[in-house]
């Protein structure tokens, strides 16, 4: 083994805590793993050298002992112990997460017992209407169910699965190199612990046959975009009768010609006619719910002046009093004029511009603009 110092062998300071330690030993192991230098002494020697290194720096009473009196003081000396740990172990041990990034994700348990089925996702669409009111509504979901004619097993009726011979029915299985050992998912069964000899000619071996199911599926009133409903027990079956997965609904909301909504507040951009604005006036207006309300403009409405209508919004998921509904006005103006309507148009600013009373925040802006003006050519 190399008299080099442990703190060499990771390349740390010898102040360096256990975050630090850890770090270095992931790094160094991820560069020198056996399996990823096969049939490589140096690489074999390097690990076994770090891992002995690590073992000794990460435990506080071999470290003191190592500090004080070197690898002398690790031989029963100065109450320490030398390096009692194989490397394999202490990589398995220590660095569960480590072990995973070699061998494509955490260690399981042999899948011999049932498993519960994956979970499904349907997008369903509706209009701002339906999630107004709620819906019940059908819908015909892809999925797939237990085979009726093998009871599930995916084995041809009147035989049954057998027993991997492979992993003994592990359902994995157990490969040496060197010093060092590791365990994979058995490849014959994939991890199953069963070999099926005779398929299903039904499902073809697989326990489960596609098909399309028709389910009954509550949209509640007040549901928003991107919500999901949830049912238990109607996703994917489980393997060797395990409990089914669960179906979840992603509901999307439509665009409306007339609403945009935000919560609970429905908002909806009006179009008034000048002289609507100008005189005040009525205008008519439809609800979500389906009825017609009538809207008072007052006298001198501005584009962007909005008018709130209480409880005309959308309902609570929850329960509870509904949204508002703003409008928003904005004031049109009028194109296509004829001779005499211009005529007229420019018979009602003679009479306005002069005093300005007509246009308060025309006048206002121009004022700023004069004394901007003015402030410029004195600079």
């Amino acid at each position: 083994m190399s008299e080099r110092s442990y703190y060499d062998v990771l390349g740390v300071a010898k102040d360096a805590d256990e975050k630090v330690l850890k770090s270095a030993f992931r790094k160094k192991a991820m560069e020198y793993h056996p399996d990823r230098n096969p049939g490589c002494k140096d690489s074999e020697a390097k690990f076994k050298e770090m891992s002995e290194a690590y073992e000794i720096l990460n435990d506080p009473q071999k470290r003191a002992a190592y500090d004080r009196f070197g690898k002398a003081g690790l031989n029963g000396g100065a109450g320490g112990g030398g390096p009692q740990g194989r490397p394999e172990d202490i990589f398995r041990d220590v660095f569960g997460d480590v072990f995973s990034e070699f061998f494509g994700g955490q260690q399981k348990q042999g899948r011999n017992g049932p498993a519960r089925g994956a979970d499904l996702r349907y997008d369903y669409e509706i209009s701002l209407e339906d999630a107004f009111h709620g819906k019940q509504a059908e819908i015909n979901v892809p999925t797939t169910e237990a085979c009726s004619p093998c009871s599930g097993t995916g084995a041809e009726p009147g035989t049954q699965p057998e027993t991997c011979t492979t992993c003994q029915g592990h359902g994995r299985v157990r490969m040496s190199q060197g010093f060092f050992t590791m365990e994979r998912t058995c490849g014959r069964c994939q991890g199953s612990g069963q070999v099926i000899k005779t398929p299903c000619r039904e499902c073809g071996g697989r326990g489960a046959v596609r098909k399309d199911r028709t389910l009954s599926v509550n949209v509640p009133a007040g549901i928003e975009d991107g919500q999901r409903i949830r049912l238990s027990g109607e996703g994917e079956p489980g393997m060797k009768n395990g409990p089914k997965g669960d179906l979840y609904i992603f509901v999307s909301v439509r665009e409306h010609e007339l609403f945009e909504r935000d919560g609970q507040t429905l908002f909806a951009r009006t179009p008034v006619t000048m002289t609507t604005a100008a005189l005040g006036g009525e205008i008519e207006l439809p609800t979500i719910d389906g009825a017609r309300m009538k809207v008072s403009i007052p006298e001198g409405a501005q584009t962007g002046k909005r008018m709130r209508l209480k409880g005309k919004g959308m309902p609570n998921l929850r329960g509870g009093s509904n949204g508002d509904m703003v409008v928003e006005l904005f004031v049109e103006t009028p194109t296509h004029l004829t001779p005499k309507q211009k005529e007229l148009l420019q018979q009602f600013a003679a009479e306005c511009c002069p005093s300005g009373k007509c246009h308060p925040e025309s006048q206002g802006f121009f004022k700023k603009v004069k004394k901007f003006f003015e402030e410029d050519s004195r600079a």
